[in-house]
């Protein structure tokens, strides 16, 4: 989770944010919005989006929920670990005053939502540009239900950014895959892509708020613009032609898109140095009966192919994936061809985490794996996982290069991403002249000095 209430005050807005009319503000007597957002990129683009709407339209923002007049909860659902702390939430705050309940839970289960705050409001995720309505009846005392998908895009809207460097751009929502353990098609629908001038223009004016990582993201990138006759090559084609210092970060796509356009993709990713050289394809198992039973539309060999091919061309790439543990008639066969496509592909990043049941999906029909079991192969994956990322990041120790500084962590560290999108961790305190506040943004001089699992330590180099 990503908590927006550490960066209220950061009030920087992107696209038509430069061409608001503050004299035709309505006034709703500078009443207090609290802000909350949990999930992938798209959740937190979406909290941007609510926040931007509300603000624009004469809303104050606050960074403190006792302070606030209504309260906002983007929600996920991806698992039940989740949704059970979206409950929670859910319950405390809908006690303490107006609550608007937003993202994917009550898409895809608004009963339940319902059962634990027949109050609130509720908002889905294609339904942001009701967002304004919702608040005004909430504050009224009147229940909203917007959960119809009405929006045609979510780009070149009024948004306030989480991060004042970071552009989270959505180039589509929903998607085309059927899988059998996933929410996200009941909560987003089937795939809708956003034309590529739109997200151009997005991205020329968050250029001009000194926005300087962008993150393309969708619930699938690999799928972009199938529906228009395009492509993610082509998309990324037009957006790093976009005048600025800057660097791109692909999100997820699925491994079955990838060999329509393998060849180029891996030719724009070498050849453009605005691109990161980051690419993120989960493969959930290694087994072929699981992912046929996940109806994952992939088989193990794409996801091999597509790495090997990758790590032939540009060997330094940062490869991300994701694998689901204890998925449904997993056997201990299933399970250890998971760990042996690890080792065989070695990717840097592994996302992880225990099946869990989703309502209203396919797989959560099937009957499912004794818990101690599911523990088990969760400790063992996350031992493999380990050892595959320290492999991975004794290659970057002792490398020389710049890093774009673009999170201020705790403890007078500061975090940076290189050409890679590997992150770096340097002291702060050794900027001297350079003050961390301004740091953030900036490209920095640093040497590897020392590696960890999951992250780089660095020395400035002056």
């Amino acid at each position: 989770m990503i908590a927006l209430e550490k960066i209220d005050q950061l009030l920087n807005f992107s696209s038509n944010n430069t061409n608001l009319d503050f004299q035709n503000f309505k006034i709703h007597d500078k009443k207090k919005v609290w802000v909350e957002a949990f999930g992938c990129s798209a959740n937190i683009a979406d909290a941007e989006i609510i926040k931007g709407i509300l603000y624009s339209n004469g809303y104050d923002l606050t960074s403190s929920r006792r302070n606030s007049d209504i309260n906002i909860l983007v929600t996920c659902a991806v698992k039940d670990a989740t949704e059970h702390k979206m409950i929670s939430r859910i319950k405390k705050y809908s006690k303490e005053k107006p609550l608007v309940v937003a993202g994917c839970l009550p898409k895809t289960s608004k009963k339940l939502v319902e059962s634990f705050s027949p109050d609130s409001s509720l908002l889905g995720p294609q339904s942001l540009d009701k967002t304004l309505d919702v608040v005004d009846a909430s504050l009224s005392g009147k229940k909203v239900v917007a959960l119809e998908n009405t929006m045609a895009t979510k780009v070149n809207l009024p948004r306030i950014r989480l991060n004042p460097v970071v552009s989270i751009i959505e180039i589509s929502s929903g998607c085309l895959s059927e899988c059998s353990f996933c929410q996200t098609k009941l909560a987003k629908g089937t795939l809708k892509s956003y034309r590529i001038g739109e997200v151009v223009r997005q991205m020329e004016a968050d250029v001009v708020a000194d926005c300087k990582e962008f993150w393309l993201t969708s619930t699938d990138n690999g799928c972009y613009g199938l529906d228009l006759k395009t492509d993610l090559v082509e998309l990324l084609e037009k957006c790093s032609k976009v005048e600025g210092e800057f660097k791109i970060r692909v999100g997820m796509m699925n491994p079955m898109y990838i060999p329509k356009f393998l060849d180029r993709l891996i030719s724009i990713y070498r050849n453009n140095e605005k691109i990161f050289k980051f690419l993120h394809i989960p493969v959930q198992s290694g087994s072929e009966r699981i992912l046929r039973k996940m109806k994952r539309g992939h088989t193990t060999k794409i996801f091999l192919d597509v790495v090997k091919e990758f790590r032939k061309k540009i060997p330094e790439m940062t490869i991300a994936t994701d694998i689901i543990t204890g998925f449904p008639s997993e056997t201990e066969s299933d399970f250890e061809q998971t760990l042996s496509l690890i080792e065989e592909t070695q990717p840097d990043v592994v996302n992880s985490s225990r099946y869990s049941a989703r309502p209203g999906t396919v797989a959560s029909k099937y009957p499912k794996l004794d818990m101690n079991i599911i523990k088990d192969r969760s400790v063992r994956l996350h031992e493999a996982i380990k050892k595959t990322t320290l492999r991975r990041n004794r290659n970057w120790c002792g490398w020389k290069g710049k890093i774009l500084i673009d999170e201020l962590l705790d403890d007078d560290k500061i975090q940076g991403r290189n050409y890679a999108y590997r992150p770096v961790i340097i002291d702060s305190k050794g900027l001297k002249k350079l003050d961390s506040k301004r740091s953030l943004g900036d490209y920095l001089s640093v040497k590897v000095v020392e590696i960890s699992n999951y992250s780089l330590l660095g020395e400035l180099i002056f």
